[in-house]
């Protein structure tokens, strides 16, 4: 699979012997969990890299299984796997290179989107594609194949212009688009191998005005095509359906402006606390008859008029929805991805799955994304809305049941619609509905077979449906 251009790209540097990593940066037996606190995996042994000469080592040295973790936001045990070597690619987060006027960025894959924000934004510069929230990765947004909310650009894949992987045997190739393993290792899960740098385009920062609307449920779709996407001016957008009927969405849009920022800061101050939200949140999550109670909050201090930097409405932070414990319970998500003509009927159908199973479900975000025609494993075969669902769950074993049951049901609704259901969640689905959703799934372990012929890179993503 690999072409001739690639094999010569690998580097030297996998030969070279480079001095290991401080007893204080290894820690052998370590147990991994991610953000859900669900999995808790023991490794044989952790290891932070500091270079792509020291991951090739590492790699080369170690004849088990290799797993590659980043942000850990995966909630399946996407990012580790028993007995493994495991690479936190944290330590590797420098910023390689910035070209402010061709608008690109070279950067290690353990940098975050908010360490990126914060050297490309005195040059007036924003990430183009990312997350709504800037704590994951570089790698393992492009683990993931991320999207967010950008109007017609799609996921992570389109803002690449390549990618540095360290194979199983220690290789260190570039790769660029037009490279069949470029496309698989997007939405691959470090099931190839291990991403150790990327080239970014890059945007230019603006100010951006909210603004706020509401619709009918069976209007959205419509809506959405004559007012959203084809006006050039909105940059990001996403519909809220809220407990406890999910039926009349709330429109947030950020469209670029020549209007005054209200608030100065550029980016989110990382000092800021989340008290607030926390103790509202919980509210909600623990006494339904607060959800409605909570619309009336949002919508009220939504109706505010807000001009803010671009890049300050990028840095959100994953604290303000994290949970004051996870001792008993946990918020979580899941991703269902309907073609824009399902968008109805799927809507429906979701709403009766969350009703009659009485799911604690806190929110519904819909986002768009054109089809994905780069990536191999694309969640996005046609143009698609997705469906983002945030709901808390109970930590005991009946709670993971049944949380199992109803989504089943609701990866059922999304085959019948013609729709994908996304990977970095719960590993629920079955393995008919897994292979049904992604039959792209042959030609990736063809791939991998080639690539990586031990199978070494493993994680419980893949050693349950690879």
């Amino acid at each position: 699979m690999l072409n001739r251009r690639e094999i010569l790209l690998a580097t030297a540097s996998s030969l070279l012997l480079v001095p290991r990593l401080s007893l204080a940066e290894t820690r052998k037996q370590s147990i991994i969990r991610d953000y859900s606190r669900f999995d808790a995996i023991r490794v044989a042994n952790e290891l932070r890299p500091r270079s792509t000469e020291e991951v090739s080592e590492f790699v080369s040295n170690w004849r088990g299984p290799i797993s590659v973790g980043g942000g850990r936001f995966s909630m399946g045990g996407q990012i580790a796997a028993p007995e493994s070597l495991h690479l936190d690619m944290r330590s590797m987060n420098q910023i390689l290179r910035l070209d402010r006027w061709s608008k690109v960025a070279r950067v290690q894959a353990g940098a975050s989107w908010r360490e990126l924000q914060e050297v490309i934004d005195p040059q007036n510069l924003s990430v183009k594609i990312m997350q709504s929230y800037s704590n994951f990765t570089v790698g393992g947004s492009i683990g993931v194949n991320c999207h967010g909310r950008y109007i017609g650009k799609g996921p992570l894949v389109n803002s690449v212009r390549a990618i540095q992987l360290v194979t199983a045997d220690g290789r260190v190739l570039e790769l660029t688009p037009e490279s069949e393993l470029f496309r698989a290792v997007f939405g691959g899960y470090g099931g190839l191998g291990v991403v150790t740098e990327v080239e970014l385009e890059l945007d230019t920062n603006s100010a951006i005005q909210r603004i706020v609307e509401k619709v009918a449920l069976e209007d959205y779709g419509t809506y959405f095509q004559e007012n959203i996407a084809s006006n050039p001016d909105i940059l990001l957008h996403n519909a809220d359906l809220r407990p406890p009927d999910f039926s009349e969405p709330r429109l947030i849009s950020w469209s670029n402006t020549d209007l005054p920022v209200t608030i100065p800061d550029r980016l989110i101050p990382t000092s800021r606390k989340y008290g607030m939200q926390k103790t509202l949140l919980w509210v909600v999550s623990e006494f339904p008859s607060a959800k409605r109670l909570r619309r009336s909050i949002e919508d009220d201090v939504l109706e505010r008029d807000a001009v803010v930097w671009r890049n300050y409405e990028a840095s959100l932070d994953t604290e303000m929805l994290e949970p004051r414990t996870r001792a008993f319970s946990s918020y979580l998500l899941q991703e269902y991805f309907i073609p824009v003509e399902n968008f109805l009927g799927f809507a429906r159908a979701m709403r009766e799955i969350l009703k009659s199973n009485r799911v604690n479900a806190l929110n519904v975000s819909i986002r768009h994304s054109p089809a994905d025609t780069k990536s191999l494993l694309s969640w996005a075969k046609d143009e698609v809305f997705s469906f983002v669902l945030y709901y808390k769950q109970r930590n005991h074993r009946g709670a993971r049941r049944a949380a199992e049951k109803w989504t089943r049901e609701l990866i059922d609704a999304t085959l019948q619609n013609g729709g994908r259901y996304y990977l970095p969640y719960r590993l629920h689905a079955s393995n008919a509905q897994f292979e049904q959703a992604y039959p792209e799934i042959k030609e990736f372990a063809a791939i991998k077979s080639e690539i990586d012929p031990k199978g070494q890179f493993r994680n419980l993503l893949w050693d349950k449906y690879l």
